[in-house]
C-alpha cells in the first residue's frame, strides 16, 4: 500500500515508458575520456598527473585537500595528452584531465577490495567511499562521505534510499534495481554501519511495482530493512519530502535531513558504494538513460565517466532532425545544454532529446495572481513573491520569503499560466541568500 502524500507538487508526462523496458547496456570503450576536476559540490580537485603521463583504469587523477570534496579517477588506461580548460554541463568551462585510450582498458594495480567485510570498522568503511569518489549520483553530486560523517551529536537512526526516479523520462534507477538490487541493499547496509542507523528504508514510487517486487524480495527476512512504495508525484524523491512521507518527520526551515536524524541517498549512490567496498574500485562509471523522442534509439547505458556526450548520442542513432532541445538530467530539473560536446560526469543521470512536440516555446507574461505557483510548491513558499523580489534585486524580502528554502524542483514554472520563469528568478534569488549568509 503507498503511503502518505505531501502539499502540492505536479504530475507532469513521465515518458518512462521509452527505456523502462530497456536493459542495462555498457557502451564501448571510448577512445578518449576528458575528466573535470570538479564533477562534485565543494572544492575542486587538483591534478595529480602531468601531460604524457600513462595511467590505469581506476587510478586517482585527481584529489582535493579539503573534506568537502571527492577524487576524481581514470575511467580508462591510456596516456594523458592534455589538462586545461573544457566545457562543463554546468555552463563553464573548468580544469579537466584528457585521457587517450591505449585499448587495454587495464586495471591499476593499486586497487584492492575491502576483505573480511563484517570484521571492518565504520572509518574504515568510510575511508573506502572517500576514496572512491564517491558522490550522490541523482544529480546533487555531494560528496558521499561528507553526508555519511554527521557533526558531533547529530546521531543518525534511518537511512532512507531514494529510489522514486520522481524525475519524468528518466529510468536509470530502476532499471539499477531490477539488474543490481543486491547491490543497492548492500550499499544500504554499509551506510547503516557507517552512520550506526538502526533502520533502513527503500523508497519507490508505485509507476515501478516491478522494482518495488524485487527490493522486497532481497530485504526480505531483514527486520532493520523495508521496502515503501509512494504515491507517483514529482518532486517525490526531493530529500525533504521523502522524509516527510516515510519517516513522518518535518525538516525544518534552513535545516537539513541529519536534523531530524535522517541520511538520504541515491539509488545509484547505494550501488556504487557496494562496488567501491567489494571491489575496491572507484566511481569511473554510471548509467545514464539517453532518451526522449528526438533520439532515435532511446537506452539506459553503462558509462565511463568523461565519455563525451556526443558519442552516447552517436551509439543511440544519433538525434533526429526535429530535435530542439537537449538536457543533460530530466526536463524538470535538468539543465539545457548548447552542445553535445562535454563530458558525462558522476552527476550525469540521464541525456535527454526533446523535439520540437515536447517543448513548449514561449514568452513570458505579468502574473495574474492565480496561485498556482502557490498550491504546487511542496515547501510552501509563494514562488511569485519570491521571483519578483529577485527580478527587482531586493535581496532581504527574497530572503524574508524564506528564498533559501527552495528545492528548485521546478513546479511552480511548470503550472504557471503566464509562462513566468519562476523557478530561474528564485534560484538567482537563493545563490543571493546563501552567498550573504556565507558572508557573513
Amino acid at each position: 500500500m503507498a503511503t502518505a502524500m505531501f502539499k502540492g507538487g505536479v504530475h507532469p508526462e513521465y515518458r518512462k515508458e521509452l527505456t523502462a523496458s530497456l536493459a542495462i547496456t555498457a557502451l564501448p570503450i571510448p577512445e578518449k575520456v576528458i575528466i573535470p576536476l570538479q564533477q562534485h559540490i565543494g572544492a575542486p580537485c587538483e591534478p595529480l598527473v602531468e601531460v604524457d603521463d600513462s595511467v590505469k583504469k581506476g587510478r586517482a587523477i585527481g584529489q582535493s585537500e579539503s573534506f568537502v570534496s571527492a577524487p576524481v579517477h581514470a575511467g580508462i588506461s591510456g596516456r594523458v595528452t592534455a589538462i586545461g580548460p573544457y566545457n562543463h554541463p554546468l555552463g563553464h568551462k573548468v580544469e579537466a584531465i584528457t585521457i587517450e585510450s591505449d585499448g587495454l582498458d587495464e586495471w591499476d594495480g593499486q586497487i584492492r577490495p575491502l576483505e573480511n567485510l563484517e570484521e571492518r570498522s565504520p572509518e574504515e568503511l568510510l575511508g573506502a567511499i572517500r576514496e572512491a569518489g564517491i558522490v550522490g549520483m541523482g544529480g546533487a553530486t555531494f560528496p558521499a562521505h561528507v553526508k555519511l560523517s554527521p557533526p558531533e551529536g547529530k546521531a543518525i537512526d534511518t537511512v532512507i534510499i531514494n529510489g522514486a526516479e520522481c524525475e519524468p523520462y528518466l529510468t536509470a534507477d530502476h532499471r539499477l534495481m531490477l539488474e543490481e538490487p543486491e547491490n543497492v541493499v548492500l550499499g544500504l547496509e554499509i551506510m547503516m554501519k557507517v552512520l550506526g542507523a538502526g533502520k533502513g528504508i527503500i523508497a519507490i514510487e508505485d509507476n515501478k511495482p516491478d522494482a518495488i517486487r524485487v527490493m522486497q524480495q532481497v530485504v526480505g527476512g531483514k527486520p532493520d530493512l523495508s521496502v515503501v512504495p509512494l504515491k507517483t508525484k514529482y518532486p517525490q524523491g526531493a530529500e525533504k519530502m521523502l522524509i516527510q512521507v516515510t519517516a513522518r518527520r518535518q525538516v525544518p526551515s534552513g535545516g537539513l535531513p541529519l536534523d531530524v536524524g535522517v541520511v538520504n541517498h541515491n539509488t545509484g549512490t547505494a550501488a556504487a558504494i557496494a562496488e567501491a567496498v567489494l571491489t575496491g574500485r572507484p566511481l569511473i562509471e554510471r548509467v545514464v538513460t539517453v532518451t526522449g523522442e528526438g533520439i532515435r534509439r532511446p537506452a539506459n547505458l553503462k558509462v565511463r565517466v568523461g565519455t563525451l556526450v556526443s558519442e552516447l548520442l552517436e551509439f543511440c542513432g544519433g538525434l533526429k532532425e526535429e530535435t530542439r532541445k537537449l538536457v543533460m538530467g530530466g526536463p524538470m530539473m535538468g539543465l539545457a545544454q548548447p552542445t553535445s560536446d562535454l563530458p558525462v560526469i558522476k552527476g550525469t543521470s540521464g541525456i535527454v532529446a526533446l523535439t520540437a512536440a515536447e517543448v513548449e516555446l514561449y514568452e513570458s507574461g505579468t502574473c495574474i495572481r492565480c496561485a498556482r505557483c502557490v498550491d504546487s510548491c511542496p515547501m510552501n513558499l509563494v514562488p511569485t513573491f519570491i521571483a519578483q523580489a529577485a527580478e527587482h534585486g531586493q535581496f532581504d524580502r527574497a530572503e524574508k520569503l524564506h528564498a533559501a528554502d527552495c528545492i528548485e524542483c521546478g513546479c511552480c514554472a511548470y503550472v504557471c499560466p503566464a509562462r513566468i520563469p519562476l523557478t530561474q528568478w528564485i534560484r538567482i534569488a537563493k545563490a543571493e541568500v546563501l552567498a550573504r549568509r556565507k558572508t557573513k
